[in-house]
């Protein structure tokens, strides 16, 4: 696989790094502090604003003299269409959790692709359905004492402790991780940034 262009991720997700580092790109992380207050409700909506907001926030960082493709993505979960963030705290995290326990949620990322320099830019989403077993109360307070879910939106991370609350997904398994990675690469593909 030939690479035309450098990646620069626009996201300090070591999970997004791993599935990246997966799929055997080359890029470089870049990071910028945004304001995540979205301006729309619809999940979908959410996550590619949220992820063009990032992606933009990282191209007006970076010298414009090489080229180069910025990419920055968005992950929700949200229940009967309300949107569930990252917990404030441990009683959030396990309200969340409790909300979550045996019923069917969709799990939402949104990803950006910006041509540097230039206007260029690719903003798609997709949407997981992922379906909870019933949990205890004491499953859910270790598993929140575990620490886990703090940084998590929908306070559970699938790819690790979370797993064991998971009955079944329809859709894109490393979409509930965090990145698309098989959508994305396909974005790259159709672009002619990979060559196979």
């Amino acid at each position: 696989m030939y690479q035309r262009h450098e990646i620069i991720l626009a996201s300090g997700s070591p999970r997004r790094k791993e599935l990246l580092t997966q799929a055997g790109l080359t890029f470089r992380v870049l990071t910028a502090d945004v304001d995540e207050t979205p301006t729309v409700t619809e999940p979908a909506a959410v996550v590619e604003e949220l992820s063009m907001r990032k992606a933009e926030a990282v191209r007006k960082m970076r010298p414009s003299e090489a080229e180069a493709i910025v990419v920055a993505a968005d992950t929700i979960v949200a229940l009967d269409g309300e949107i569930l963030g990252k917990p404030k705290d441990e009683d959030d995290a396990v309200r969340m959790l409790r909300e979550l326990s045996g019923r069917t949620h969709e799990v939402y990322t949104g990803v950006t692709v910006l041509q540097v320099p230039g206007t260029e830019r690719v903003t798609f989403s997709n949407c997981t359905r992922v379906t909870f077993y019933r949990l205890s109360e004491e499953d859910i307070r270790d598993y929140v004492a575990s620490g886990e879910p703090m940084d998590k939106a929908g306070s559970y991370g699938i790819q690790g402790l979370g797993v064991r609350f998971v009955e079944r997904i329809k859709g894109d398994y490393n979409n509930v991780v965090g990145f698309p990675l098989a959508h994305f690469l396909r974005v790259l593909s159709e672009r002619g940034e990979l060559v196979y």
